[in-house]
């Protein structure tokens, strides 16, 4: 469980690194930058199936989903540039939330 709940972080770590770097691709006109975030996606999907073989679709998805969201979030505000207020940090923690409600009905 422990290297399936690590190749989670790694597949959320390649879909933030893609998703930040999607401003770069210039609408996918860059091809290098486009290469990048396109590949950063198939390896967070390749990564994120190999996880589901061992922890329900369910769980893994929330987790991809909730802490890629908060993270891509974090990432805009600290290197791109991006707003982060009082709302959208509400937001995120209600994401979180969500995200670990989601893991303990799954737990029983």
């Amino acid at each position: 469980m422990y290297a399936a709940f690590g190749l989670l972080m790694a597949a959320i770590a390649a879909e933030v690194a893609a998703s930040a770097a999607l401003p770069r691709t210039q609408g996918f006109k860059d091809p290098l930058w486009t290469v990048f975030v396109v590949g950063g996606y198939a390896v967070s999907i390749w990564l994120l199936a190999l996880v589901v073989r061992h922890m329900p679709v369910s769980t893994a998805y929330a987790i991809w989903a909730g802490v890629g969201t908060a993270a891509v979030a974090v990432v805009g505000a600290l290197w791109l540039g991006e707003s982060l207020n009082a709302m959208k940090i509400a937001a995120l923690g209600m994401i979180i939330a969500g995200v670990v409600v989601l893991n303990l009905q799954g737990a029983h």
